[in-house]
């Protein structure tokens, strides 16, 4: 559709509906242009009512916390929808169920089980993402992921139809499960087991120290870049990066981490064109030394 007749078909949404709306602080690479339109939905009525009047005429991308998104500097084509506050809560089922919006903080949901002396979730302290973002891509560390405390998942169609989807119907395999792209994550429930709070603390702290140790923090990048490679071989990929790739190689204020060569950082005002070109460089490099097709982990939104 065109802009105007989507000013005019959005128009009751008020100031929830940006247009042509900057997309570069909505990410952890601080890189990225503009969306044709950008929506807040504060609540799955506002959801709802948007899905049915966009009426599935539009390319819709659906932004998390922008963790492992790299966007590109042109104007994307289509809607961001940016779920609000009302997809941020969290509260207990029962002695060991956990019930979490899709927008709630992967380290929230940690907190809260914390709170809660229900142990399983401390690896979550240690992924960036929102519960969205994790599900849809089975995120995980330190040999857990979110399959393993995942019940099920309350999801909306594009066309506005809620369904739930236990996790025993979901194939999940590493980074990636057969949920439909077609599907925006509402809600799901986890389980937990008990344990002293002291206990999960120690977890908690020992999974944020090994972090620490390995991983650049506090700085623009967007986690690992590409998944580790299946079975061809027993490497790690920063072990493939490390071994193929001059690790000073950098395009503009694109650059490897010195601290992990999985991780690409933004140590100033890196282009799309920066971070994209910098990451198809070592993937070739890879590809030509050890013959192995690397799969990129970060989304690319273009």
């Amino acid at each position: 559709m065109k802009l105007d007749q989507l000013k005019t078909l959005l128009r009751e949404f008020d100031e929830n509906v940006r247009f042509e709306h900057d997309l570069k602080k909505k990410n952890w690479f601080n890189i990225g242009g503009k969306t044709k339109v950008f929506f807040k939905a504060n609540n799955l009525h506002e959801l709802i009512k948007f899905l049915k009047i966009v009426n599935n005429k539009e390319k819709i991308f659906i932004l998390g916390a922008g963790s492992n998104t790299l966007i590109s500097d042109d104007l994307y084509d289509g809607i961001v929808i940016k779920l609000g506050k009302n997809f941020n809560n969290i509260s207990l089922l029962g002695d060991d169920v956990i019930i979490a919006g899709s927008a709630v903080t992967d380290k929230s949901l940690s907190d809260f089980a914390l709170k809660n002396s229900l142990s399983g979730f401390e690896f979550l302290s240690c992924i960036p993402g929102t519960i969205g973002g994790g599900i849809r891509m089975n995120a995980g560390c330190f040999k857990k992921e979110f399959k393993d405390i995942l019940i099920s998942v309350q999801a909306i169609d594009k066309s506005g139809n809620i369904i739930t989807i236990p996790s025993k119907e979901i194939k999940f395999e590493y980074r990636k499960n057969n949920l439909s792209d077609n599907l925006i994550f509402l809600s799901a429930s986890f389980k937990g087991s008990k344990s002293s709070s002291s206990q999960i603390k120690n977890e908690i702290e020992n999974l944020v120290k090994k972090k620490e140790k390995t991983q650049p923090t506090r700085i623009k990048t967007s986690g690992s870049t590409f998944k580790n490679p299946k079975s061809q071989t027993n490497k790690k990929v920063w072990e493939l990066i490390k071994e193929s790739v001059p690790l000073d190689k950098s395009f503009g204020d694109a650059c490897i981490s010195e601290k992990h060569c999985n991780f690409f950082v933004n140590k100033g005002s890196a282009s799309f064109n920066d971070m994209n070109n910098l990451i198809e460089f070592v993937s070739k490099e890879v590809l030509e030394k050890t013959g192995i097709k690397l799969e990129k982990e970060i989304e690319i939104l273009e």
